[in-house]
């Protein structure tokens, strides 16, 4: 038999059939083909953004409640009443307004940066050092000095080491254009090396508690209200800040470096120095907030000063669209819903895991409704014969 027989014979190899291949097969067959695409939404009005935050934290609170009776066996309204009463319950109100000042003026902090795209991770090593200084001046003068020079020495020292902290990130980035995320991220932990290192060398007895016993009793209350120095100064910062921001060349000049550093560079901004610039602002004023927190609220310093606010800005400022004005609102959102979460843990006997996976669904719902704010979801179903007349 000769070749061309043999060959003919011989039966042609199966082809593959891969799991895509089957799928169009079947669709095909059915004679539909859906697509799913996104549009950024246009003419978003703020009733629309309003509403669609406020459908997604009550659909959290709803999840929360199902997940705590499942939990608990308790009444959904007792759990929503006890979140209310964990933040604005009796004797705790005021303490809520402050937790809000210091995450308010640490998002406050982060957010000149981010309008110019400087994603400053190190808010919470600046803040960190900040409390550093703060402790130092104290614990080396509050036995010789005056009060009111003390707290002069307190919040100048406070500033400065939280703007050198800023700087050097931002001349690495401006001169050699490093990556700002990871440098200011390492410089956290820098920051947290070196408070344990002032707890050893402060603390002789190795106990590593630095409290008002070394470093005395710091800011005097303002009218003898404990924490009412530390809300009246956010205040004014929020102010300040939205005027800088908004209406100051600094801040025009912040907004166009965000958007194109060639467009700046062009219509002749020096880059350079805004990034700089903006960083040593961005770093005092997490330096002020480590002031409040050692000099005028704790009186006492530790590695866990900061408490993850610097992380907890980043959402923040992220979700009030670095508006200062907003942040106000976002800073009441979050610290509303951590302080109920707590409070859910203590009274229905759950340890604070719990608390942390309530706070954690209902920041999960805020920032996925922002997509659906942002951006529209369309869902098509074409036949094959529309796809192939395209």
């Amino acid at each position: 038999m000769s070749e061309e027989n043999k060959s003919a014979l011989q039966p042609e190899p199966l082809k593959e059939e891969t799991p895509s291949n089957t799928v169009e097969t079947k669709r095909e067959k059915r004679g539909i083909l859906p697509e799913i695409h996104l549009t950024k939404r246009a003419g978003v009005t703020l009733k629309e953004a309003i509403l669609v935050r406020v459908i997604a934290i009550a659909a959290a609170l709803v999840l929360c409640a199902i997940i705590t009776v499942i939990f608990t066996g308790d009444n959904p309204f007792k759990i929503y009443a006890t979140i209310v009463r964990g933040a604005f319950g009796k004797g705790r109100g005021w303490v809520t307004i402050h937790s809000m000042a210091i995450l308010l003026c640490v998002s406050l902090a982060v957010t000149p940066a981010f309008r110019m795209h400087f994603w400053n991770i190190g808010a919470e090593g600046q803040v960190l050092i900040g409390g550093l200084a703060t402790a130092y001046v104290m614990f080396k003068w509050h036995e010789s000095v005056s009060t009111p020079v003390l707290v002069i020495l307190m919040l100048a020292a406070a500033l400065i080491a939280g703007a050198i902290w800023g700087l050097i990130p931002a001349i690495f980035k401006a001169q050699w254009k490093t990556n700002e995320t990871l440098f200011t991220l390492m410089m956290n932990y820098v920051a947290m090396k070196l408070i344990e290192f002032f707890l050893k060398i402060a603390d002789k007895s190795g106990s590593n508690v630095v409290d008002s016993r070394l470093l005395g009793n710091g800011v005097p209350d303002l009218f003898g209200v404990q924490y009412l120095l530390n809300v009246v100064i956010v205040v004014f910062l929020v102010g300040l800040l939205y005027v800088y921001l908004r209406y100051s060349k600094h801040g025009y000049e912040i907004s166009v470096v965000g958007e194109s550093e060639n467009t700046a560079r062009y219509i002749g901004i020096n880059v350079k120095k805004v990034i700089i610039r903006t960083m040593i602002l961005s770093g005092a004023i997490c330096g002020l907030a480590g002031f409040m927190l050692v000099g005028a609220a704790s009186h006492s310093v530790s590695s866990n000063t900061a408490g993850g606010r610097g992380f907890t800005a980043i959402m923040v400022s992220w979700l009030a669209k670095f508006d200062p004005l907003m942040m106000i609102l976002t800073t009441l959102l979050i610290i509303f819903m951590a302080r109920g979460a707590d409070e859910i843990s203590t009274i229905f006997d759950l340890n604070k895991s719990f608390s942390d996976i309530i706070t954690g669904i209902i920041l999960f719902f805020i920032i996925g409704c922002e997509f659906f704010i942002r951006y529209r979801v369309h869902i098509t179903r074409r036949t094959v014969k529309e796809k192939e007349g395209e």
